[in-house]
């Protein structure tokens, strides 16, 4: 069970979509090191569609509007399917939607983001052993780890989605004004 939540009043809701500081101009070379960081672990050869998943699932479980809006356009630019777009917050229940090796993915994402137990199960990390070899365990580790880390910096400074904030460019104001 997690942390209760306090009740979302319109104030609280909208201080959550105020941004706090703009990070990356205030410690640009953190931002240099993330990028390197990023570019390595992508250019592991994990196929695309694994690593979107993972960036969008652990999006998911860490609440970062900023990176979700991210990671679902990129994810539609490089085809992927709207259906499995919507399911993957219940991959599990998807049946076979996802592919065995997806699903392990999503499950490795899922252990490594949370951490509630303090380790990584050994049937998790043994269920992704079996699909991915150790160079591209590797890869999705850091991908895992990575996104993570940008989740982190974007939900702690309140990084506005970059969709949100052409919407409320466009129409002057926001949804609840």
């Amino acid at each position: 069970m997690g942390t209760p939540q306090p009740a979302q009043t319109a104030e609280t809701a909208q201080s959550a979509q105020t941004p706090r500081m703009q990070i990356w101009k205030a410690a640009p070379e953190v931002l240099k090191g993330m990028y390197a960081f990023q570019q390595a672990a992508s250019a592991q050869g994990l196929e695309p569609a694994v690593q979107e998943l993972v960036k969008i699932r652990a999006s998911q479980l860490n609440k970062c509007a900023f990176c979700l809006d991210m990671h679902l356009a990129e994810a539609r630019e490089q085809g992927e399917d709207q259906l499995r777009l919507d399911l993957v917050v219940a991959w599990e229940e998807a049946g076979t939607l996802f592919t065995e090796r997806e699903q392990a993915a999503l499950a490795l994402t899922e252990a490594v983001t949370v951490l509630t137990d303090g380790h990584v199960p050994d049937e998790v990390y043994a269920r992704a052993a079996r699909h991915f070899d150790e160079g591209e365990l590797a890869a999705l580790i850091s991908q895992i780890v990575a996104i993570n880390a940008w989740n982190r910096f974007a939900v702690t400074t309140r990084s506005v989605p970059q969709s949100l904030a052409a919407r409320e460019r466009t129409q002057g104001h926001g949804a609840g004004a």
